[in-house]
């Protein structure tokens, strides 16, 4: 899939940086990045949370170290960290709640859209099959960037102000959205999890849905899909 088409995970700078001053004040404190700062990025999160007053990162490998510490970012490889991941990056916990505003957003686009009569069915498969006419969407976004098969049937995204289900079978780098009455036009946004609109802990019910808990989840779709770093 090229780059083009596929999902991008944003990740936000300002919330990443008034989460760790608010659980860092007033005498900082050891950070725990470890699996590439749970798939935010070490490389662009470390510089952040010294900046909020963290006195250390906790880091995976030796080389992770050495390469933050030739910035002049302070490093532990055995200290326990002092803050909770999940309130930091906004990660709902095993609870489904997520303390923190949501530093990991992901969103696809439409492809394109096509009318799905009653008694047909989208995907391979075929799990799904219209109980009425509707109109569905080609959505980016699949298994390969992290959007579990186990999401198919048992969860929604955002298209406009509205969400809806995505039906049928996840593909590898797509899936198929029922519009429930209304249409998108192409490259219309579509939110996955994230931000602070309907889908902001989106990712506590995919953890219901898949058995994996939202902080995996992150780390995956972090490490697959095109990062970029907002304001």
């Amino acid at each position: 899939m090229s780059g083009s088409a596929a999902p991008r995970v944003l990740l936000s700078r300002s919330v990443l940086l008034q989460n760790a001053q608010r659980l860092l004040a007033p005498a900082g404190g050891v950070v725990d990045l470890r699996h590439d700062a749970y798939g935010h990025g070490l490389d662009e999160v470390a510089p952040i949370v010294v900046e909020a007053g963290a006195t250390a990162v906790q880091v995976g490998s030796e080389d992770e170290a050495r390469r933050l510490r030739a910035s002049g970012i302070p490093v532990s490889t055995d200290a326990s960290a002092d803050v909770d991941v999940h309130e930091l990056f906004g990660i709902p916990d095993a609870g489904g709640a997520a303390p923190g505003m949501p530093v990991m957003s992901l969103h696809g686009r439409v492809l394109s859209t096509k009318p799905l009569h009653a008694g047909e069915a989208v995907s391979y498969g075929y799990t799904h099959r219209a109980s009425r006419d509707t109109r569905v969407a080609l959505v980016t976004g699949g298994y390969a960037q992290g959007i579990l098969r186990a999401l198919g049937n048992r969860a929604r995204v955002q298209i406009a102000e509205q969400t809806h289900p995505i039906v049928g079978r996840i593909a590898m780098d797509v899936c198929v959205v029922d519009l429930e009455g209304a249409d998108a036009a192409v490259d219309t946004p579509v939110t996955y999890f994230g931000g602070s609109g309907a889908m902001r802990d989106a990712l506590a019910q995919w953890a219901s849905a898949t058995g994996l808990t939202a902080l995996e989840m992150a780390v995956v779709i972090g490490s697959n899909g095109e990062r970029s770093w907002q304001a």
